[in-house]
């Protein structure tokens, strides 16, 4: 089966982590053996040029599936030619008031809806609800794991025995609600460090350098970040959205629950106490890997192709 992937979230200079996740996907997809998979990543925005370059570069290829992520980038991969197509959505794609109309005016053309997590099933009307499979993308499990905080910080150049909070994402992504994770590490009386722009194989350091991992978003897509956080053992604190209550919510530990300060406080308190504080999520995580995933989306590819 011959299938070409697009992802309008093609990395650069300011943002290398971009993407990342989509290229992790496909890596597995390439390790099963009647898939032949491309990927063609575009600039997130420009979806006018992308289509153009799309049709310049696979311009006499017919595929026998283009399968779109995030639900704008399925308008341009309509240049490409497809026996089947499929997207899936992320999240943003469906709750935004500028990206919900264009994706909702996309999805007659998908035979397939993959979601990113169950909750998003909701935000689709009715007649697309019987397309919509549960279709996460995982985490490359061999990118994260356990590593001594003391070791991890050393390798960022931080004082060892420096605990601190991490926010796992830049403090400008207002849905993610920095606000209420500086609230809590002022609290704990610990400083909060925020992520944005970091290269991917930076992130299993950071992870392990933190005390805790703080996750009180509004939403989430698939809520990759606390799961890659539980691969390598971290405590994470995160509101009920996205996949969190069947990841963080199954953990000893760790907290999924509503933003409450208190609460919260609450339940960071122990780890506080902890020169290198541990849960056992790595377990949890292994079975959201890419590998796991990438199956999943390969057996619904066969099944449009044999439906």
């Amino acid at each position: 089966m011959r299938v070409l992937v697009v992802s309008n979230m093609a990395p650069d200079a300011a943002h290398p982590e971009r993407g990342g996740f989509v290229r992790d996907q496909v890596a597995a997809l390439r390790r099963i053996d009647d898939l032949d998979v491309a990927l063609d990543e575009v600039p997130p925005g420009a979806y006018r040029d992308a289509a153009r370059d799309l049709h310049r570069r696979h311009r006499g290829v017919r595929y026998d599936v283009v399968h779109a992520h995030f639900g704008l980038t399925a308008i341009p991969a309509l240049v490409v030619r497809a026996r089947h197509r499929g997207v899936t959505l992320h999240g943003r794609d469906l709750r935004h008031r500028t990206t919900r109309p264009v994706t909702l005016a996309a999805l007659p053309t998908q035979r397939l809806i993959g979601l990113a997590s169950p909750d998003l099933a909701s935000m689709l009307p009715r007649v697309f609800r019987g397309r919509a499979r549960d279709l996460p993308v995982g985490l490359d499990l061999a990118r994260f794991g356990p590593t001594p905080r003391a070791e991890a910080r050393a390798a960022l150049g931080l004082d060892p025995d420096e605990a601190f909070l991490l926010f796992p994402y830049g403090p400008d992504r207002r849905v993610k609600r920095v606000d209420r994770a500086r609230e809590l590490a002022a609290a704990a009386g610990l400083p909060l460090r925020t992520l944005g722009g970091v290269a991917p194989d930076r992130m299993r350091a950071w992870l392990n350098a933190a005390t805790a991992v703080v996750v009180p978003s509004e939403h989430e897509g698939f809520g990759l970040a606390s799961v890659e956080a539980l691969a390598c053992d971290v405590p994470v604190l995160a509101t009920p959205t996205g996949a969190h209550p069947q990841t963080v919510g199954t953990v000893d530990g760790c907290l999924c629950a509503p933003w409450d300060l208190a609460a919260w406080h609450e339940a960071l308190a122990p780890h506080l106490r902890e020169d290198d504080p541990r849960v056992t999520g790595r377990r949890v995580a292994e079975q959201h890997g890419t590998d796991v995933y990438a199956a999943r989306l390969a057996d619904a590819w066969r099944g449009l192709a044999g439906g």
